[in-house]
């Protein structure tokens, strides 16, 4: 009886963690995505909210006292309203599309070209950058900063000049320049590669006749929470940093609240970095970090004020620019798609400490990031996530092979005794303790694991869950579709049973999407679990029954590729299963615990019945 109420008890806590999550976090965060595209395809025609102006640099800044805020600026009706305000110099790229706002010299538009809001290939394009005054305002800024009240250092006001003609290309660099009028000269060199990383070159040329301290330093503003978060505890969306020997650094926006000190207008916990890392904002896609100097040491801060506006600021050593001298410093901004291969790359080329930490693998990345590269490889060989979801489903099966084998060696010897089992429930039917004494003497006879059935579920565990998290941070799944009605394999399963896979012209409500991927899992499901030895208690032999049907409707609303590699797993563990029954000896009856067969033979004998009546009567009857 012990046993049966843990059993119980064991699949009880099961299904309250999958019915918890499907309300707590697969539903809010369906509805999050599907406003987050709603919001990205209305922009342009949103009302904007009324922001202040982040002073550029200057108001929360880890900066000296003599830093001077700017004024607000006006908000604008739509983002282009806003980019039209300022003088711009252009950027085109293989990668990216956009501008460099020349009012305070900030990258403040980006646009990513190879990426869609939505599956349509034809709907708008990624929008990332978005300049001061528009809706959602969010852009990078790198400047000076001086204690000396009589030094002017360019702000976000300055209207820098550029020098010479051109756009920004990934083989064509941008220069800008301002003079302050007192024997400062600044210029601003920006280039850009072929995806997703800028260099900032910052000079200043000193002709004042004395010397000049000043402190580098760079800024990735946000100044609205994003719309849309996703909410996963198993996913950081917020602010983020890799300083040094600190290490990693997450803050989510509601924590960046809590690290302000509005009597000084800054973090109440400021960073600092011995050598090397970044700090800025990632999405579960998308980031923006500001990337010092590796060599030198820096000081940061991360935080939201009361306006609900967000910083990721960074302040480098002082620079004492000598009379006829020139000195500058070279940082850089990473912003775009969050590719793992191009941010291992960045990370080795470059020699930026743990840029690959923007793509959030988990506690658990000894199994999630070894999965992702493998499904990577089998993607670049047949060119379909789908199918690598289906091949590295096979070797995970392989791997698992040999305790597999011994889980079903004993299941298959427990089908064996059923017959023994049947006779020890009728002998002790009014006394259950006696009856699980000799159920538990035949299995240690016998050397029979009852509870070897649930090894191949408990094996599937971990891989469900690492898989769940490829599909949830690798942008490469975002939008990879399979065959057929499957065009996103990163979204649940877009059909459902109950507007007939959309012949009907209706819209089931959210807990009604019962698509054709999961209808497939859970009839795999039941056949897989046909194979199974019923359990002794009439209780656990009711929940098995009913376990495809609960996991059909859970599942339903996971990503699809969850569910292809759920369903292709349960295939291939019937056809383990059933080769190792058939070298015991076992039959495959797959109908045995549903009652057909019971059924079929009443129906039969019925049908004899009937016969036998039939050739007893008389013509006249």
């Amino acid at each position: 009886m012990e046993n049966n109420r843990n059993f119980i008890l064991a699949i009880a806590l099961s299904l309250a963690v999958l019915i918890g999550w499907q309300f707590l976090y697969m539903g809010p965060a369906q509805k999050a995505r599907q406003q987050a595209i709603e919001a990205a395809r209305n922009s342009e025609t949103q009302t904007a909210r009324t922001e202040a102006q982040t002073p550029g640099g200057q108001v929360g800044s880890p900066a000296p006292s003599a830093a001077v805020p700017s004024a607000p600026t006006a908000a604008f009706a739509s983002r282009e309203a806003a980019l039209a305000s300022s003088p711009r110099v252009k950027i085109d790229s293989p990668a990216l599309l956009g501008s460099i706002n020349l009012k305070g010299g900030r990258i403040d538009d980006l646009v990513l070209r190879d990426y869609t809001v939505s599956v349509d290939p034809n709907s708008a394009k990624v929008g990332l950058f978005s300049p001061s005054g528009s809706p959602h305002p969010y852009f990078a800024f790198t400047g000076w900063l001086t204690n000396e009240p009589d030094v002017a250092v360019p702000t976000d006001n300055t209207i820098w000049e550029q020098e010479g003609t051109g756009v920004l290309t990934a083989i064509s660099p941008v220069v800008l320049r301002w003079d302050n009028g007192a024997g400062l000269i600044f210029h601003r060199r920006i280039s850009v590669d072929s995806r997703y990383m800028f260099t900032i070159n910052d000079e200043v040329e000193n002709k004042s006749g004395k010397p000049i301290t000043l402190w580098p330093w760079g800024q990735v503003a946000r100044l609205t929470q994003p719309e849309g978060l996703l909410g996963y505890s198993v996913l950081h969306e917020g602010l983020i940093g890799v300083l040094g020997s600190t290490g990693l650094k997450e803050l989510t926006y509601a924590d960046a609240l809590k690290n302000y000190n509005p009597a000084t207008n800054t973090a109440k916990d400021s960073l600092s970095s011995d050598k090397g890392g970044w700090l800025g904002f990632t999405d579960q896609y998308w980031a923006a970090v500001f990337i010092p100097d590796q060599s030198k040491s820096y000081d940061a801060s991360m935080f939201g004020n009361e306006k609900k506006q967000f910083y990721a600021n960074l302040r480098q050593n002082p620079i004492t620019v000598q009379p006829g001298q020139k000195e500058g410093v070279s940082n850089r901004l990473f912003a775009g798609a969050k590719e793992v291969g191009l941010l291992e790359q960045y990370t080795a080329d470059y020699g930026i400490d743990r840029l690959y930490k923007l793509v959030d693998w988990g506690w658990f990345s000894f199994i999630t990031e070894p999965m992702f590269h493998l499904m990577n490889w089998f993607y670049k060989l047949v060119g379909n996530f789908g199918v690598a979801i289906l091949l590295t489903t096979v070797v995970v099966k392989l791997l698992f092979f040999p305790l597999a084998n011994k889980s079903f060696e004993s299941m298959s010897k427990m089908k064996k005794l059923q017959p023994e089992l049947k006779k020890i429930q009728e002998r002790f039917k009014d006394d259950k303790p006696r009856q699980q004494q000799a159920m538990m003497t035949l299995y240690k006879k016998e050397k029979v694991n009852p509870m070897a059935g649930c090894l191949p579920i408990v094996i599937q565990i971990p891989v469900f869950f690492a898989l769940y998290k490829v599909l949830l941070v690798s942008i490469e799944m975002r939008h990879a579709p399979f065959f057929g009605w499957i065009k996103d394999l990163s979204a649940p399963d877009p059909t459902s049973v109950f507007n007939l896979f959309g012949l009907v012209p209706w819209t089931p409500p959210q807990f009604l999407m019962l698509g054709a991927l999961p209808i497939l899992m859970g009839i795999s499901m039941w056949v897989q679990m046909r194979l199974n030895p019923a359990p002794p208690d009439p209780m656990q032999q009711k929940i098995f029954a009913w376990m495809p049907v609960v996991f059909t409707f859970m599942l339903a609303h996971f990503p699809a590729g969850l569910v292809l590699y759920w369903t292709w797993n349960n295939i291939l563990t019937f056809g383990q299963q059933a080769l190792i029954m058939k070298r015991q000896g076992v039959d495959i009856d797959i109908m045995h615990n549903v009652g057909i067969k019971k059924m079929g033979g009443s129906v039969k004998k019925a049908g004899s019945q009937l016969r036998r009546n039939g050739r007893s009567r008389t013509p006249a009857e």
